[in-house]
């Protein structure tokens, strides 16, 4: 990871045989890539200092003493990708994990593509990764047979050393030279099958735990660059809203400011301590325009969505009743623990930015078109760090661009820094929507037909799925990328006849972004709460009714799993009830139940059963950790989190108002049980949320007897 400019110097081309050993990297990637079909970069830019790939390629390097340096494309936000990867390529390499660093990968043209987002990362490089590092592996033993004169099949490795049967042994980083020299390996380059594998599989903890814990872990506004100088903006009342006028005199008085800078944001401070930048912040006198968005509250944006969903289509032949569901969903705030910040240097017609982001190629494009660099955006070095928590919020880098211009004005480096308040208030939502959701009965409740019609704000995705074609049409067309994603994610994995889903984009001027699980956090939660509405008109067991008309294995599996760990149908006492629920979305299938007790008047979560099916579960207490937390997310934005809009301004300022769970809310019985149907490695990062949250719908449902239809159910602010 880049802290400081200093370490993110290119290693000299002349580099000694007893530090970086850049053949071990690219002679395996060459092979591996020329496998796969990618276009790869020269041996010498496969280090990693100077990460240059394809997007489904991840480079090696050994050090003197062993150590194995991994980059990584992709951006860890929490999700524990450094621990999986590291454990990937322990196994493969037969090191120890702890002989294994991470590094994320700055921006550069030859990935394809370094999106972290829509359960990507694992599944896309897990197995160009175990490729190349059995491949090094397989050079490695070639050397030390080479050297020894012995038969290559008869060397074994072992926590980086390649020992013969007469007891000779080597380390690998006094073999990596000779390795490179291999022409053609004389073992096998394949990976392991996966029973043979000792690490991965097993539930490990995360690599980087104790310096999480400790502190130590270092994001954008820890980067050490000197002179860089605290910067906080100062920004309009309503979204998108506009400076007139601005007296900054009482402003750049105060002790310790530097410079008072207009942006088109808002007005930034520069001082020396963010202390006096933010003093000096609440001194500006600033007259605001409002934003396009300043004629519309929350009320008008519920008639503009439930007009937008148009009349009902035409039922199928035979239909003798139609079910009719409606829900609505509000806007959410990403909300995660880390604001966003930059640390940004505009100098000689080049630029730095060190940011926690979901797309540094975006980020770049982003931050040269600001500084008017459109057709040279390679003039501007994005520098990932490690970020706390996206959820989809990294997408987009306002903080990169306002860091860059405010140093380009100044004429030094800053450190930019958004409250919780502007996060929270200027920031980007995922839309809110509404459902309508008819399911087509005929002669017998014979299911004939289900059509779903969503009505959602444009998704705005500028950044594509994080190459320059999509992205550009993300830019240009935010409908139609917008609509792509949808029919191509949007699924309902049961039986029932004709099955259709709609997408009606509305145009409604508040700035958005994918949440985690994108449409599914709403599309998929409704279906599933309205397969409960259907059964309990057919007079069918929730349950029954899925097992019946599921038409994946995997699904009826892990519902199985749920329903026989979490007793479903035992007796349980009055205001007591169970909700379950199914997805299967990015190579992955997952069931939740869900225990709740709403004597209380407020729903209290007592228990969560979750069965999920990952393939290939690369590092077991991960994926529990991934689920845990988007079930937490999942109550959260079920019960009581939800944006207001005023008069075109949020009303949510912090976590004291926009109402996420507390840890006393949390149950402490939550199970994952993970169920394997085959060794695909499957997506988890978005898996957990909408499942969850239709099972406790569903659960709540079940114990008052009648089915929410507008969230966050607990609302008081309408």
């Amino acid at each position: 990871m880049a802290d400081t400019h200093e370490s993110d110097a290119p290693v000299a081309e002349g580099l000694d045989r007893r530090r970086f050993l850049t053949w071990v990297v690219a002679s395996p990637t060459l092979m591996v890539a020329a496998r796969l079909g990618l276009d790869v970069p020269t041996a010498q830019a496969a280090q990693p200092e100077e990460a240059a790939a394809t997007a489904m390629s991840l480079y090696l390097t050994l050090q003197e003493d062993g150590r194995v340096s991994t980059t990584l494309p992709r951006t860890e936000m929490g999700q524990g990708i450094t621990t999986a990867v590291a454990m990937l390529v322990a196994e493969e390499l037969d090191v120890a994990l702890d002989a294994v660093d991470i590094h994320h990968a700055d921006v550069d043209s030859r990935w394809f593509t370094q999106l972290t987002g829509m359960s990507s990362t694992m599944r896309l490089v897990s197995g160009p990764l175990r490729a190349a590092a059995a491949d090094a592996r397989a050079r490695l033993v070639t050397a030390a047979a080479l050297r020894w004169r012995v038969l290559a099949p008869t060397l074994t490795t072992a926590r980086g050393v390649v020992s013969a049967p007469d007891g000779r042994r080597a380390g690998y980083g006094e073999l990596a030279q000779d390795a490179g020299r291999v022409v053609v390996p004389l073992v096998s380059t394949q990976p392991k099958p996966v029973s043979q594998h000792t690490l991965v599989g097993k539930p490990t903890g995360r690599i980087d735990a104790r310096d999480i814990v400790t502190g130590a872990t270092r994001h954008a506004l820890d980067v050490d660059l000197p002179e860089a100088l605290p910067t906080v903006v100062a920004r309009p009342p309503t979204l998108r809203g506009t400076v007139r006028t601005v007296d900054s005199a009482a402003a750049r008085a105060m002790g310790g400011v530097v410079d008072v800078v207009s942006l088109g944001t808002g007005v930034a401070v520069v001082a020396r301590t963010f202390g006096q930048a933010l003093a000096a912040r609440a001194a500006l006198r600033i007259t605001w325009a409002p934003g396009p968005a300043s004629a519309l509250s929350d009320a008008d944006i519920r008639t503009r969505l439930r007009d937008g969903i148009g009349a009902r289509p035409l039922p199928p032949l035979f239909t003798t009743r139609t079910l009719e569901g409606r829900f609505d969903f509000p806007y959410l705030a990403h909300a995660p623990m880390e604001t966003q910040g930059c640390v940004a240097r505009v100098q000689g017609g080049q630029a730095e930015v060190w940011v926690g982001t979901q797309d540094p190629k975006h980020a770049q494009r982003e931050v040269a078109r600001a500084l008017g660099w459109d057709l040279t955006p390679w003039k501007v070095t994005v520098h990932t760090v490690r970020a706390g928590g996206g959820f989809g919020r990294r997408f987009f880098n306002e903080a990169a661009v306002e860091a860059a211009l405010v140093s380009k004005a100044i004429g030094k480096p800053v450190k930019l820094m958004w409250s919780r308040d502007d996060d929270m208030r200027h920031g980007r939502f995922r839309p809110a929507s509404h459902h309508r959701i008819l399911a087509h009965l005929g002669l017998g409740g014979r299911i004939l037909g289900w059509h779903h019609r969503a009505a959602i704000p444009t998704l705005e995705v500028p950044h594509g799925f994080g190459d320059v074609i999509t992205a550009l049409v993300g830019e240009a067309l935010p409908e139609v990328t917008g609509a792509v994603f949808f029919a191509l994610s949007q699924k309902l994995p049961y039986s029932f006849g004709l099955v259709s889903h709609e997408l009606r984009d509305i145009s409604i001027p508040i700035p958005t972004a994918s949440f985690r699980s994108v449409f599914t956090s709403q599309v998929g939660v409704s279906n599933e709460v309205f397969v409960d509405q259907l059964a309990r008109e057919l007079q069918v067991d929730p349950v029954t009714l899925r097992r019946e008309r599921l038409d994946s294995n995997r699904l009826k599996a892990v519902l199985n799993k749920v329903v026989a760990e979490g007793q479903w149908g035992r007796t349980l006492p009055p205001g007591v009830a169970q909700g379950v629920a199914v997805l299967e979305e990015w190579g992955s299938a997952i069931a939740h139940l869900i225990e709740v007790d709403v004597t209380g008047g407020t729903p209290r979560v007592l228990r969560i059963v979750i069965a999920a099916d990952v393939g290939l579960p690369i590092n077991p207490k991960g994926i529990e950790a991934q689920l845990q937390g988007a079930a937490v997310d999942a109550m959260s934005t079920t019960l009581s989190a939800g944006i207001h809009i005023d008069a075109g301004a949020v009303r949510e300022s912090s976590y004291a108002d926009y109402r996420w769970m507390r840890m006393k809310h949390v149950p402490a019985d939550i199970q994952v049980h993970l169920v394997r149907s085959d060794d695909r490695v499957g997506g988890v990062g978005e898996l957990g949320y909408p499942s969850a949250a239709a099972a406790l719908t569903n659960a709540i449902a079940r114990a008052r007897g009648t089915m929410p239809t507008r969230f966050p159910i607990l609302d008081e602010g309408v």
